[in-house]
């Protein structure tokens, strides 16, 4: 089913964001005239406070509370060292990056090598197979059959309106997204969003040797440049990190992360990243900066994957500049508004149109459009009817659904979402979920549904760190293992 983007800035002090499939909400977002995303800023900063005992350090970088900058994200060019030192440190980095680099490259090929032998082997079965079938159809019949767990799977999954395929992928498919649309063998449209967020698409950090402490190579009211990678939230300040990141349609620009041509990790198919690691190698890529190609850039030619690369050198050449002549602290980089957020980074094939209540909004999103993919600027329209835009969409009252512990289930049962310092807790009952014929078949009902919907719900919240999950107890394992694969589907 197709989807479609909704935008409604018809009061300045406020812009939401969602993304509907039919008449059922995907995704929402919203940033008002109080509330501005600070995730993906950067700052010229100051820091206040070297802690030894966390092995951090506190900075100012302008916002409410101080940011919190841990030891291992401290570039080394920032170190009070002496230069060969620091040279040696910026030396290890560098030659770890391209151990890691080397690495990935053979696991591709070791996949793709793997790959190509299972579908031999799978056609010598199958042409033995027929040469041992009788001519009644034995062989389809056994097939047919298939194994009792996906029989059971399918039996308590058939009622649900929007359930995904249990059925586990064969080996030689691309799951995770080799663009921004895909078909599977069947020739049914897989669902592949561009990427909602740039910031996941980055490696995780190896954690450094401590040759130093924090102490000994920090000062205080040293200035540095930070990006911001975790909100503030509760009493908590935000997480700051050196290494910036500047995100683009298709790719990562890392000014300052001595790693070549990386490929976004949730694209797994290894003949979509050798080809891509060749693109990638292809690029001008100056000495000390890293570069990721996104999901969305999967399916892109290298003309578009250049020509984004190239914008992102000219935005860090002008942060550069404008850092030379600030003074600390101040807001040198804004990640985008809401409008720019949201057409980077969900706007994909699945979607097939973005209506724009609000006519400086909607000048707004058709002028990033043209510059971003001119081809779809079309798909950018007003919205002029006097009722409001959600109204007329029946957003409304989702949007106030998800303020709300409870969530419904078709099925009569519900979950309990609860939020702590800690944690997010989620809880999953039958309620009164009663039309299967045992206990177990409707706990695992229950739970495939549970699954799905805990997904969205994550997503509608803006929900992340630990998350806890009970689920209702089933006793058979093939039942929790559909329970894990619809997880990790959805």
């Amino acid at each position: 089913m197709s989807s479609k983007m909704l935008i409604d800035a018809a009061h300045p002090e406020e812009t939401r964001v969602v993304v509907v499939r039919g008449n059922r909400l995907e995704d929402f977002d919203y940033e008002s005239a109080t509330r501005k995303q600070l995730r993906g800023n950067i700052y010229l900063a100051k820091v206040t406070r070297v802690e030894p005992s966390l092995q951090a350090a506190f900075v100012d970088y302008g916002g409410n509370r101080h940011g919190f900058l841990a030891f291992n994200e401290i570039h080394p060019d920032y170190y009070q060292i002496p230069v060969a030192d620091r040279q040696a440190l910026l030396d290890k980095e560098a030659e770890d990056e391209s151990k890691a680099q080397a690495e990935e490259a053979a696991h591709d090929d070791a996949q793709s090598s793997r790959r190509g032998s299972g579908r031999k082997k799978s056609r010598r079965k199958s042409a033995a197979k027929s040469k041992a079938g009788s001519p009644d159809g034995d062989v389809e019949d056994a097939d047919a059959a298939g194994p009792a767990s996906d029989d059971a799977i399918q039996l308590a999954s058939s009622d649900l309106s929007e359930t995904v395929s249990e059925d586990a992928a064969p080996p030689g498919a691309d799951t995770n997204g080799g663009g921004e649309a895909g078909e599977d063998e069947n020739g049914e449209s897989v669902e592949l969003i561009g990427s909602e967020d740039a910031l996941e698409e980055l490696p995780v950090r190896a954690r450094r040797s401590r040759y130093y402490k924090i102490q000994e190579v920090i000062k205080r009211r040293q200035i540095i440049l930070v990006q911001v990678v975790k909100e503030e939230r509760g009493n908590k300040g935000a997480a700051l990190t050196t290494y910036i990141s500047l995100a683009g349609r298709y790719t990562v620009l890392m000014p300052n992360t001595a790693r070549g041509g990386g490929i976004s990790r949730k694209i797994t198919n290894p003949a979509d990243r050798k080809r891509l690691r060749k693109i990638a190698s292809d690029l001008d890529v100056a000495q000390g900066m890293g570069l990721i190609i996104r999901t969305a850039g999967a399916s892109r030619t290298k003309a578009e994957i250049k020509r984004d690369f190239e914008y992102l050198l000219r935005m860090w050449e002008n942060i550069r500049d404008l850092t030379l002549q600030s003074t600390a602290p101040t807001l040198v980089y804004e990640e985008g508004n809401l409008i720019k957020r949201s057409i980077r980074d969900l706007y994909g094939k699945e979607i097939d149109g973005i209506t724009v209540a609000g006519e400086e909004a909607y000048k707004e999103a058709k002028a990033f459009m043209r510059l971003l993919m001119p081809s779809h600027a079309k798909n950018v329209q007003p919205y002029k009817d006097p009722e409001p835009i959600f109204v007329r969409h029946q957003i409304e009252r989702q949007l106030g659904a998800m303020y709300s512990p409870h969530v419904t289930l078709k099925s009569g049962g519900y979950i309990v979402i609860n939020q702590t310092e800690a944690l997010v807790s989620v809880d999953v009952n039958s309620g009164k979920s009663t039309r299967e014929h045992s206990i177990e078949s409707t706990a695992l009902r229950t739970n495939l549904e549970a699954a799905d919907e805990v997904a969205r719900q994550l997503r509608l919240r803006d929900l992340a760190g630990l998350i806890v999950i009970d689920f209702i107890d089933m006793e058979e394992r093939r039942n929790n293992r559909a329970v894990e694969r619809k997880m990790k589907e959805a």
